[in-house]
């Protein structure tokens, strides 16, 4: 039997036997414990952290706790990504996993905050391969017009984790102890390797004398690392005309313009200029920064919020999460199979973006009497809006380009959009945190912070404080956080604006390569035709690399 397969042809045209479609179900399984390791962490962390700061005395550091995170896992992004495109993502994709599970170990020993920090860090260079070469993986296994389930289903599991997350930072802070937060990686992590082992069935790579790009890296780490520091450090810890926060500036600055002078001339460029040559690429990608500061910058601090001026504690703040969670589960799977049925994703991405700025400009109105069921209502909405847009983003940048850079691509996009996490939670960290000091400065009275400095204040010591004491305290940071998630909503409306420019392209119905043989023989001897414009331009037609084939055996 012969089938011929085309970029535009039906989606029943793309089909494959049975036992194709279990391999790429056995790779989808393997992935999901990665994405339930991941997703886990980043969350965890969310409901203990008032209650681990306070025990270290660091609530000045509190933001490095998640900063030191994103900003690890921002950095490797474009080198996992390039590093899969160049030599295979099996090996790299438990390299990564090994990573973050002795993070977990530096964490889960750790006697002060710079120690906590330090883990955080080492497990954000782990992390940072975890999420990419997932979402690359799927793009080895699964066309375009079809991947919108399997993502769908992927940002699914990140809102399942990501209530589990909290729930369960919020029992281990009140039973076992915070610190099994890390501990429960390691376990998990294991399995997480196994299943990579023997579960993974990638297409091979050609491993010949990869050529990286160790100048671009160096320079993108550079000017990554002193953006998320100036962000961090820039009117709170420093004034902004102070000689570090200059230098700062000027460090990212040159490294930038440095890292787009050796990326024209790489070889191999980690982050190659062309893919901005794309207008999809540049809208959604701008998007997706936009996205990330709006959702970091306004959960990150979210669940503290709930347990300071609510007076939840650990676990039930970590209850008050779930319907935005419940919200963005739905939205995801449900935009994901509207996608594969129908081809039609364009609406989604502007949709789910409106709708995360209404939610904005709800939560800017919260008050310490504000009703749950309302304040929980704004969080659904918030989910929903996620929902809709950040797996679909990631898919129309796939769609853009071949197989061959769909790792680089997928990276880069998800380089901006975490750069966007770590400006989102450094900024919003740092106002919150200067204007909370500020505020309880000014509405303390002399001698009535009886349970302690600011520094170490819990949601326990707060419940137990005088009333007066502790309607200042509540007051507090209530009026320290909501106005900052007005200040994002004008950035959200340039998002729209932006997404209303994408070209809706035809989803692929086949995976295209850069070299492939003209007809691959598959499953019994069915052959299957597979069209490339790179193949058709170059004309490599060598029988020798019949294992890259588009399905996982």
């Amino acid at each position: 039997m012969t089938t011929t397969l085309n970029r535009d042809a039906a989606p029943a045209a793309a089909a494959v036997d049975p036992g194709a479609k279990r391999g790429i179900l056995l790779v989808f399984a393997g992935l999901m414990v990665t994405m339930l390791l991941a997703s886990l962490d980043q969350t965890i962390f969310s409901t203990a952290l008032p209650t681990i700061v306070g025990e270290l005395n660091g609530v000045d550091h509190m933001l490095w706790v998640t900063t030191a995170y994103i900003l690890a896992s921002t950095i490797m992004l474009p080198v996992y990504g390039k590093l899969g495109d160049l030599i295979g993502r099996k090996g790299l994709f438990i390299g990564a996993i090994s990573i973050f599970i002795l993070g977990s170990i530096i964490g889960g020993l750790a006697p002060d905050m710079t120690w906590l920090i330090v883990g955080r860090a080492v497990q954000g260079l782990g992390g940072g391969g975890l999420m990419i070469l997932s979402q690359a993986i799927i793009a080895d296994v699964v066309p375009a017009r079809e991947r919108g389930k399997y993502m769908g289903i992927m940002g699914g599991v990140f809102a399942l984790s990501s209530v589990a997350g909290p729930l369960l930072g919020g029992w281990f802070t009140e039973g076992i102890g915070w610190r099994w937060a890390f501990w429960m990686n390691i376990p998990l992590g294991a399995l997480a390797i196994v299943t990579a082992v023997f579960v993974l069935r990638l297409p091979k790579v050609d491993h010949a004398k990869p050529r990286l790009d160790v100048a671009g890296m160096g320079l993108l780490a550079l000017a990554s690392t002193g953006l998320v520091l100036t962000t961090t450090w820039g009117g709170t810890t420093y004034a902004w005309d102070s000689l570090l926060i200059i230098a700062l500036i000027v460090v990212t600055i040159v490294a930038a313009a440095a890292f787009v002078m050796v990326e024209r001339r790489a070889p191999e460029p980690i982050m190659p200029l062309h893919l901005f040559r794309d207008r999809n690429f540049n809208l959604t990608t701008i998007a997706g920064l936009i996205t990330g500061i709006a959702m970091f910058g306004a959960l990150a601090y979210l669940p503290t919020y709930l347990q300071m001026v609510t007076g939840a504690n650990a676990t039930e703040a970590g209850f008050l999460m779930i319907p935005m969670m419940a919200a963005l589960l739905i939205s995801s799977i449900g935009s994901g199979w509207l996608v594969s049925k129908f081809g039609r994703y364009k609406w989604m991405p502007i949709a789910g973006t409106v709708i995360v700025g209404v939610a904005l400009v709800l939560l800017s109105t919260m008050t310490p009497t504000l009703a749950v069921w309302i304040l929980c209502s704004y969080l659904a909405l918030m989910g929903l809006g996620l929902g809709l847009s950040m797996q679909i983003l990631i898919l129309i940048v796939q769609n853009s380009f071949p197989n061959s850079e769909v790792g680089t691509a997928t990276a880069s996009n998800n380089y901006f959009r975490q750069i966007g996490a770590s400006i989102g939670s450094a900024v919003v960290g740092s106002l919150f945190a200067a204007r909370l000091t500020e505020l309880l400065t000014e509405r303390m009275p002399a001698g009535a912070s009886g349970a302690g400095e600011a520094n170490s204040f819990t949601p326990a010591m707060v419940r137990d404080l005088p009333e007066a004491a502790r309607q200042i305290i509540i007051s507090g940071y209530n009026d320290a956080l909501t106005p900052v998630f007005l200040y994002m909503v004008p950035l959200v409306v340039v998002a729209v604006i932006l997404l209303c420019f994408v070209t809706e392209k035809p989803l692929a119905t086949t995976i295209e390569r850069d070299i492939l043989p003209e007809s691959l023989e598959i499953d019994g001897g069915n052959t299957v035709h597979l069209t490339s414009a790179r193949l058709a331009a170059t004309n490599q037609t060598s029988t020798d690399q019949a294992t890259d084939a588009p399905v996982a055996r």
